[in-house]
């Protein structure tokens, strides 16, 4: 497509599997990186490669951090008592924008999809119920609502129950299909404010 220039080639290739870019995306993509002056393209490709060094994944919560544990897990103005239950990283930048949540968070790692061979094995499971202890009085469970998102609750939810603490879902509020991360601050609030036992 792009004559001689195969490595534009590769580099649309590979922008086209990052998530949301088709092959149209990809290519305006590369071709802004080509027009980059050479310092700021390095610049960029410096940025990559620190992120991939340096980010890491929490040993308590699971989100990512530069430094572990987390601030989210060491800040002691934040409530140990309560524990908000979500998919990954993202879900955790929505959230934390939503005034009057001030608990921990617990990243899983994605959500139960047995047609896509994700089990509760490959999920932190294990680790979020080693958190619950006689402390913790609420369990918010915040995964996407969309089908395997409502599995995974319901899921969590018979494994939490006998631990003791409060399991509660997330109301409604957001459309059902879609992601936290794209969900106003608004929104997001108003669902955790009434959220609801499961």
């Amino acid at each position: 497509m792009f004559g001689s220039a195969g490595s534009v080639e590769r580099l649309v290739n590979w922008l086209a599997r990052l998530p949301g870019i088709g092959r149209k995306s990809a290519t305006r993509l590369a071709f802004h990186i080509l027009k980059l002056q050479k310092e700021e393209a390095l610049e960029f490709a410096d940025l990559i490669r620190e992120v991939k060094e340096k980010v890491r994944f929490c040993s308590i919560c699971f989100n990512i951090t530069e430094n572990d544990p987390c601030s989210t897990c060491t800040d002691s103005n934040r409530r140990k008592d309560v524990i908000c239950v979500v998919e990954d990283a993202m879900d955790v930048a929505a959230l934390d924008k939503v005034d009057g949540y001030n608990g921990q968070f617990h990243v899983i790692g994605g959500r139960l999809s047995p047609l896509d061979g994700i089990g509760p094995d490959d999920l932190k499971i294990r680790e979020l119920l080693t958190r619950i202890d006689d402390s913790v009085v609420e369990v918010i469970v915040a995964t996407n609502p969309n089908v395997e998102g409502e599995a995974t609750a319901q899921y969590l939810a018979k494994l939490l129950r006998p631990l003791g603490p409060r399991v509660s879902r997330i109301a409604r509020g957001l459309p059902v299909g879609s992601d936290l991360e794209f969900a106003d601050a608004v929104t997001l609030s108003r669902a955790l404010d009434g959220r609801q036992d499961i």
